[in-house]
């Protein structure tokens, strides 16, 4: 019998929901599902569990390390905790100018104080006073400024000229922080990404109260609509390869018809049913539930049974990213386009829409930690 295992915290519908529909599917044969439970944890000892969904280990670094030692041990893990460890938002901007995602213009910018421990000292190698003109000149104003690691939309800023830069820089304390280019969209999106082959793709307005984020419809129509919905699709596959994440979403900005990856390092994305709506939580749990079957299934004792991505199995094999990436993406956005799982089309965008206004009244405070 393998064992599928959800670790979380404060979150409550989605676990539930995902382990409920993992035992319906299987019956109890062969494979199960439940909450992980930790009671000790020895230093090379695998666990019980061919596959662990991780909601939660971004804010608990004992459950980071426990998951480091249970993939060591054979576990699959959703998402690599290695690499999800190393990761960071302006590596995604700098990755994605490389596989052909657009991407805002964006700068990384040294924290406002010196981190703990260091001095002045400890920049002698960082020039003073930085090449601001060309920064601004590269960005241009107003701006965002947000933090180059974490989420939640946490210490994220508009500044609208260098005034405001230097003084809501100064609350930033040691935040290592991003200077990003506004794109001043037409259209917002959010897209669920499992297994690196499974899309799903939701009307977002961003400027909305958390629970009212996907009351939003399309606005593209025609062709215009199958155009951009199979575009993001392809930009959203081509990140999730690049980077191994096999549970994730993509947010895009659309300016002039070209979709902007905005977000797309968010791999305990919200998957609350009061907030997503009822659709869209019925799509990622069965997907999610369906994808952990495979994952399990697929699962060898003893050995490494972690997704990784192609920025790091190329890099192992000394093989350049660019094309190889690139040719990647587009080879699996057009296989995935055949599956029928792949809900990038019209039709599951309206379904989306029309779901969001009924979840319009309902508390959404999204619980991820």
């Amino acid at each position: 019998m393998k064992k599928i295992g959800i670790l979380f915290g404060q979150e409550n519908t989605f676990p539930a929901a995902f382990v409920e529909r993992v035992n319906q599917i299987t019956k109890g044969k062969d494979i199960v599902a439940e909450y992980v439970i930790i009671d000790k944890v020895l230093q090379g000892e695998p666990t019980e569990y061919a596959v662990i969904i991780d909601r939660i280990s971004q804010d608990v670094p004992f459950y980071r390390a426990y998951l480091k030692n249970a993939a060591l041990n054979g576990t699959a893990v959703i998402n690599n905790p290695f690499w999800w460890t190393a990761d960071e938002k302006f590596f995604n901007n700098c990755l994605a100018t490389k596989i052909g995602v657009p991407v805002p213009k964006t700068v990384l910018l040294p924290s406002k104080e010196h981190p703990t421990d260091t001095n002045h000292n400890s920049f002698r190698n960082l020039k003073y006073p930085l090449d601001w003109d060309s920064i601004f000149k590269y960005v241009g104003f107003p701006a965002y400024m947000k933090p180059h690691a974490g989420g939640g939309w946490k210490s994220v800023y508009k500044v609208t000229d260098v005034q405001d830069l230097w003084t809501k820089h100064a609350e930033t304390g040691q935040l290592v922080m991003l200077l990003q280019e506004e794109i001043v969209f037409e259209e917002y999106f959010r897209c669920y990404c499992i297994g690196q082959k499974y899309v799903r793709i939701m009307p977002y307005e961003p400027r909305n109260p958390h629970h009212l984020r996907y009351d939003a419809q399309m606005k593209a129509q025609g062709e215009a609509a199958k155009k951009l919905l199979a575009t993001m699709e392809d930009y959203v596959l081509r990140l999730n390869k690049a980077l191994g994440y096999d549970f994730n979403t993509v947010e895009f900005a659309v300016r002039e018809g070209v979709p902007y990856a905005i977000d797309f390092c968010n791999p305990a994305p919200d998957a609350d049913l009061h907030s997503v709506g009822e659709a869209n939580f019925e799509w990622v749990v069965e997907t999610a539930a369906q994808y952990a079957i495979e994952r399990a299934k697929a699962h060898k004792d003893g050995q490494n049974n972690l997704s990784w991505g192609t920025f790091v199995t190329y890099s192992a094999g000394y093989t350049p990213i660019i094309p190889e990436a690139t040719s990647s993406g587009k080879k699996a956005s057009k296989k995935a386009s055949t599956k029928k799982a792949t809900e990038s089309t019209a039709e599951a965008v309206t379904e989306a829409s029309e779901d969001s206004k009924k979840t319009t009244t309902r508390s959404t405070k999204s619980k991820n930690k």
